[in-house]
């Protein structure tokens, strides 16, 4: 098969599992090009990726996941300026070897049976979390589109390129998977969720995954607030008075 699908993998700080990642996507059917943006690390992801295979771009300071996702987008474009846009497969960095069982997710884009693929984890990973972030997601894209998802933060996605162009600006850091589904829905792209063998490293409870939480209840808030003008109007009723 030849190739039509770049995968696109942000990875902060995740040196020890980068390089997994990186050969299993790599071998995926119709996968031709992996492209690692290294979002900032202060360890060796970068090397360690180029080193697997990967081409790399380097944010030098860090930007946040929908930054590094919109630039790895921009250096697939590039490479596609002669040919025919590829699909974009975006992966987690810590999914380590598991990233192999990502196929499905292709196939129903390359098929033109869907505009964006969305995982659903068929072993789920016990978070230390209480479900909070996907419960706010999860009711937000109910109330905005109708549409009821089974992971809705779950990031990897397989989107062609008029989809993704179709979704830029893409909303900031943790919410982009929130606003990707609301904003493609809202414009009748097709999307479709599909069951896979993937897993990536589940999140604990010490003060840097509650920090981590946090982040992510705060950008999908942002993301839903602009999109759902209730949500803005009570968000900006808790706003001080000057």
């Amino acid at each position: 098969m030849s190739g039509d699908t770049a995968v696109i993998i942000p990875a902060a700080n995740e040196a020890d599992r980068i390089a997994a990642t990186v050969k299993a996507a790599a071998a995926l059917p119709g996968v031709d090009l992996v492209v690692v943006v290294d979002d900032g690390s202060s360890d060796q992801t970068g090397r360690v990726a180029r080193a697997a295979g990967a081409r790399v771009v380097r944010h030098s300071r860090n930007r946040g996941k929908a930054a590094a996702m919109e630039t790895g987008a921009e250096a697939v474009r590039l490479l596609d300026e002669d040919g025919t846009p590829r699909h974009l497969l975006f992966l987690d960095a810590d999914l380590g070897e598991t990233a192999q069982a990502a196929a499905p997710l292709i196939e129903p884009v390359r098929e033109g049976k869907a505009d964006m693929t969305i995982a659903v984890f068929a072993t789920r990973v016990k978070l230390g979390g209480h479900g909070l972030v996907v419960r706010l997601s999860k009711e937000g894209i109910r109330r905005a589109t109708g549409f009821n998802p089974a992971q809705p933060l779950n990031g990897q996605r397989c989107l062609t390129r008029a989809a993704f162009e179709a979704a830029r600006p893409l909303a900031h850091g943790f919410g982009v998977e929130t606003a990707l589904t609301i904003d493609l829905l809202r414009k009748r792209f097709r999307i479709a969720e599909v069951e896979v063998e993937m897993a990536h490293r589940a999140t604990g409870t010490d003060w840097r995954a509650q920090l981590h939480r946090a982040r992510q209840l705060r950008d999908v808030a942002l993301a839903l607030a602009v999109r759902e003008p209730v949500v803005a109007q009570n968000l900006n009723k808790l706003r001080p008075r000057r």
